[in-house]
């Protein structure tokens, strides 16, 4: 099997397992399909592009997200935005879908104000739904025919998938704030991404935002309760995390690879914002921690 990695050497899929792009509207499969071909196992790995719900009926098994264990006890339904490192091991013979979706689709189909972008904007388990299992159906069922309006269809029932997956979420988990979905929030979130190894400042976001720093620092709080330095940082430290878990870079390393010109810098930086030394974190990892 090919596969793609980044200079943090984290595996990066396009597909369930696979690196090829999504040639259809929507993929899907089901969970046995492609956890047969890999003895029920995926090594950790990321999505640049694609969103995936995962639905498992029976079975069972573990998901290991960002360095931490959940246990997938169904019925259940784990949502997995794109970027979050993730892996699965599941019982052999266990069985549900999982449906992947672009990031063109999920643009397409999720308006700006409604809240559904918050609600599915982070990894987690849930409840699985009886409709969302019907849905399930019905999906893999129209995207094995090749009948006329299929597209439209799939795009509808991509639609549907979305809304109830984040109701499942709504339902189960505090609901967020209804001001978290804003454009120019989402625009910063994505310069972030882009651009958090150059170790930019408040106001070179705000620059290339045509805001003012205050201005920018309003909206990220008036979301998030935190200010936009906190979300620089978190996404740092969230990388820094992966690297120390994933690769077997050093702490120096990691720390020029993350744009810091001195390694002691980095591991202030690290230790601030975790409780806890690279190296010492590392080892806790090692150790099941």
């Amino acid at each position: 099997m090919t596969e793609t990695t980044t200079s943090a050497a984290i595996r990066n899929y396009n597909l369930f397992g696979e690196t090829a792009e999504v040639p259809d509207v929507v993929h899907c499969e089901t969970i046995q399909d492609r956890s047969e071909l890999h003895n029920w196992e995926l090594r950790p790995h990321r999505h640049a592009r694609l969103h995936q719900v995962l639905m498992l009926r029976s079975g069972g098994g573990s998901a290991r997200i960002e360095g931490q264990t959940v246990p997938l006890i169904p019925p259940v339904l784990i949502n997995m935005p794109r970027g979050f490192v993730h892996g699965f091991r599941f019982h052999q013979g266990t069985e549900g879908w999982v449906i992947t979706l672009s990031a063109d689709l999920m643009d397409e189909a999720l308006r700006d104000r409604e809240g559904l972008r918050a609600v599915l904007a982070n990894p987690c388990a849930v409840p699985l739904p009886p409709e969302l299992e019907t849905l399930a159906h019905r999906i893999l069922t129209e995207y094995h025919n090749r009948d006329f309006a299929r597209a439209q269809i799939l795009r509808s029932q991509a639609g549907s998938l979305l809304g109830l997956a984040a109701r499942a979420i709504h339902t189960d988990q505090a609901p967020p704030d209804p001001h978290a979905d804003t454009p120019l929030l989402r625009r910063f979130e994505a310069l972030v991404e882009q651009n958090f190894r150059q170790r930019l400042a408040v106001a070179d976001y705000a620059a290339r935002l045509a805001v003012s720093p205050t201005h920018l620092n309003r909206v990220v709080r008036q979301a998030t309760g935190r200010p936009a330095s906190a979300l620089i940082a978190e996404r740092v430290l969230r990388e820094a995390r992966r690297m120390l878990i994933y690769t077997n870079l050093t702490a120096a390393e990691i720390g020029y690879e993350l744009g810091f010109a001195d390694p002691a810098h980095f591991s202030r930086v690290f230790t601030r914002g975790t409780g806890s030394p690279p190296r010492a974190f590392r080892q806790r990892m090692e150790q099941g921690g």
